[in-house]
């Protein structure tokens, strides 16, 4: 068999034994594919930071800290963010606690109207998201196939350790040769890492049910949460009906009465209204000076026909007074 390549693309080939197990009774490999961390908006951290894609399914932070360990020891691993973490942290779509023409108008004129959330509010807005959800149903989350996760290192350094420890398995190997593989955990402990199987399903069947109290708490904080955001809303839509953009308009609002903005619709017709009125306005000026410049024209031109008739008649006098000129004898 052909050795399994070290590299593809921009990603090192991490093989990983998955031993077997009683509902599976083979070991397989899987492969992990590794780079360094590179996000669109770069942060500081990236240099100590690893972009893990195709991980396993039953991954958790447990897992890769143990599979870390065994490729360059312990303490160089801190922390991972699995993709629907990461999903859930930056993702820009209005959430249930959110008021649909709240979310709207944010959309359209939030950024442009305040700064950047520093990294307070920004805690804190998760931890009001956090407390007007739903209890979970389930005690671990298993991810897609082909599921990304970012790792974050000690330092760079034990980043560069880790894709050299992965360069160091493909030396002198074919792809047969499992032994020296780093080994997928499967036997952790239950605190840390809860068992999958039927004590999974049993435990998502209790949670399916929580208590009145518990869900009497996650109504609370998602209507005080609701509500808030709504009054937020309402303010910046005060604002906006006396600011005017970039283009020098004010946001349209369906009535006095009302604080919310009109709908988008509405407000580019009212846009698309002001802008015919200027047209019209400017091509009826441009017809005015046009008419003046046809005017002023004609004035020059009978202006001009009237100094040749005037010019005409004294070269006729002048050649009447010749004619009849008698010189002296």
């Amino acid at each position: 068999m052909s050795p399994i390549p070290a590299t593809i693309g921009d990603f090192s080939v991490l093989p990983v034994l998955i031993p077997s197990l009683p509902s599976f009774p083979k070991s397989v490999v899987h492969y992990i594919y590794v780079r360094r961390n590179a996000p669109k908006v770069p942060t500081a951290d990236d240099s100590r930071r690893l972009f893990f894609t195709n991980v396993p399914v039953d991954s958790t932070e447990v897992h890769l800290r143990s599979l870390f360990t065994s490729l360059v020891g312990a303490g160089r691993f801190e922390s991972a963010t699995f993709e629907h973490e990461r999903k859930d942290d930056n993702s820009e779509a209005p959430s249930d606690a959110q008021p649909l023409h709240a979310a709207r108008l944010l959309a359209a004129h939030g950024n442009k109207k305040r700064k950047r959330d520093d990294a307070e509010e920004v805690a804190e807005r998760a931890r009001d998201e956090k407390a007007a959800r739903l209890p979970k149903s389930w005690t671990r989350t298993l991810h897609r196939s082909g599921s990304t996760a970012v790792v974050q290192l000690a330092d760079e350094k034990s980043a560069e350790q880790v894709l050299k420890a992965i360069g160091k398995l493909h030396r002198g190997g074919s792809s047969s040769s499992s032994k020296k593989y780093p080994v997928w955990p499967t036997t952790l402990d239950a605190k840390l890492v809860p068992r999958l199987g039927t004590s999974w399903l049993k435990a998502h069947n209790v949670l399916s049910y929580p208590s009145k109290a518990a869900l009497q708490t996650a109504i609370d904080n998602f209507s005080a949460l609701f509500s808030r955001r709504e009054q937020e809303a309402a303010e910046l839509a005060k604002r906006l009906r006396n600011e005017p953009d970039e283009n020098g308009f004010v946001t349209v609002t369906r009535g006095a009465g009302r604080t919310a903005p009109a709908s988008m619709t509405e407000a580019e017709e009212a846009k698309r209204k002001m802008l015919e009125r200027a047209e019209k306005k400017k091509a009826e000026m441009t017809d005015f000076y046009r008419f003046q410049l046809r005017e002023r024209q004609k004035e020059e031109q009978a202006e001009l026909v009237k100094r040749f008739e005037e010019d005409r008649q004294k070269v006729f006098e002048m050649r009447a007074k010749r004619g009849r000129f008698v010189p002296e004898s």
